[in-house]
């Protein structure tokens, strides 16, 4: 994403995230509660409930006759779902780049890196890029895979709700200062990259 690779980050985030007058971003001091409790809080719990739900229906189709044909679909979904996780997670201690909310101009007091540049030895490490909160929202787009080869319709339209829940994750977060655009941009494009490469290699492209 050559966002990351700009300055465009920080313009599209000074032009509605941060309150320049203010001197904090939208979902910090009174935009705290939908942005922190609601959206990051919130939303964080909802897709954990929907992971867990998925892993135990999975459990469960070697004994439901019920849910027995869709123990693929859903062997899917819980493999593509923890492999977004671990590639977000290894993503994140690896590439060592700041919040927003960390940066000079934004309430904090270390300098602006782009991404892959040399980053100062005395800074502390940090754990910001990939957008792990839009990356779980995005974990959706497995159910995508998971619908399309047997309920194509349904497939768009939780492709659609996927994209949509990503999308309010990350516009939470962006508002709260915790990511840029980019950081999002790229969780979406490693969700569903992953999601496909998990769907080509580990089930043959048919689930």
């Amino acid at each position: 994403m050559p966002l990351a690779l700009t300055d465009a980050d920080r313009i599209v985030a000074g032009a509605w995230a941060f309150d320049a007058v203010a001197g904090r971003f939208i979902g910090a001091g009174p935009g705290e509660w939908w942005a922190r409790e609601l959206i990051h809080a919130g939303g964080g719990t909802a897709i954990r409930i929907a992971g867990a739900a998925a892993l135990l229906l999975w459990l469960l189709s070697r004994w439901s006759g019920t849910l027995a044909a869709w123990r693929r679909p859903l062997a899917y979904v819980v493999a593509a779902t923890l492999s977004i996780v671990t590639v977000i997670g290894v993503a994140k201690n690896t590439t060592n780049v700041d919040c927003p909310w960390s940066i000079t101009g934004y309430g904090g007091s270390r300098p602006y890196v782009h991404l892959f540049a040399d980053r100062p030895d005395g800074l502390p490490r940090a754990r910001c890029f990939p957008g792990g909160h839009s990356a779980s929202g995005f974990t959706l787009l497995a159910l995508y895979f998971a619908l399309r080869d047997r309920r194509p319709r349904a497939a768009r339209s939780v492709l659609a709700a996927a994209l949509g829940v990503g999308a309010l994750f990350a516009f939470g977060q962006e508002a709260r200062g915790a990511h840029f655009l980019s950081h999002d941009l790229w969780s979406l494009a490693i969700a569903w990259f992953t999601c496909l490469g998990v769907y080509r290699l580990g089930f043959g492209g048919r689930v």
